[in-house]
């Protein structure tokens, strides 16, 4: 499959490549591409710089206590006097029931911890913001289904007492949108909805007196962060 002159379906297959969804066979070829394209190099390394911001918001889900005492009593691994020895058990209807009992003890744990998650962030936008010597300050992501907008600081400079830093959302016309005054750390900000949308060209943020800018029409101060925002 030549895909050279096909840019769209370029851009799919490495962003599945990057998510890990692009398997088999497809996978295999998509790699061997990948050896004699430099300029597809470079589309994947896009797509990785991309959705790696996204591991930042995600955490760990620990199972309730309850799931693995059900595990231990279905196994019976605390009921016999020696339980550390009931793997010397050479009975071949006791392994063929114990695959069928932690198969289902395995299927009821992963439908626990999905019920867990469904409150976990949806992501659907995200943006990187950099500085004028292209280093990293900021990661943006938009969670379009729980309407919140979270703002991480990676690294920026020590601000005086007096001052703030705004984040604006640029459309490609008209004037900019604040999105919020950020704290030290970033913020966990509600989700407006220009915030998002084809109209919507990149993020900034700017400095700017303490509270935030008095136009409400855009910044007044120099702006010191910007990135693309991209719909994932």
């Amino acid at each position: 499959m030549n895909i050279r002159d096909n840019p769209g379906l370029r851009q799919k297959l490495a962003a599945e490549y990057v998510l890990g969804t692009l398997k088999g066979g497809a996978r295999r070829r998509f790699d061997s591409m990948l050896h004699d394209d430099a300029a597809l190099r470079m589309v994947v390394a896009e797509w990785q710089q991309r959705l790696a911001p996204m591991a930042e918001f995600s955490g760990a889900v620990a199972p309730p206590r309850r799931v693995w005492r059900a595990i231990e009593q279905r196994l019976q691994l605390q009921a016999p006097p020696k339980p550390w020895q009931f793997w010397r058990f050479d009975d071949l209807p006791f392994w063929r029931n114990l695959g069928l009992v932690s198969s289902g003890l395995a299927a009821a744990l992963l439908f626990i911890v999905l019920r867990q998650t469904i409150n976990t962030p949806v992501i659907s936008y995200v943006a990187t913001l950099s500085d004028d010597k292209a280093q990293t300050a900021l990661v943006v992501t938009a969670d379009s289904h729980h309407h919140a907008l979270d703002v991480r600081l990676i690294s920026s400079a020590q601000l005086a007492a007096d001052k703030s830093l705004q984040l604006w959302a640029v459309p490609k016309a008209g004037a900019p949108r604040s999105l919020g005054v950020l704290a030290d750390k970033g913020g966990r900000f509600v989700l407006p909805d220009n915030a998002v949308g084809s109209d919507v060209a990149l993020l900034a943020v700017s400095l700017e007196p303490k509270g935030g800018s008095p136009d409400p029409n855009g910044p007044t101060g120099p702006i010191l962060y910007k990135g693309a925002w991209v719909r994932l």
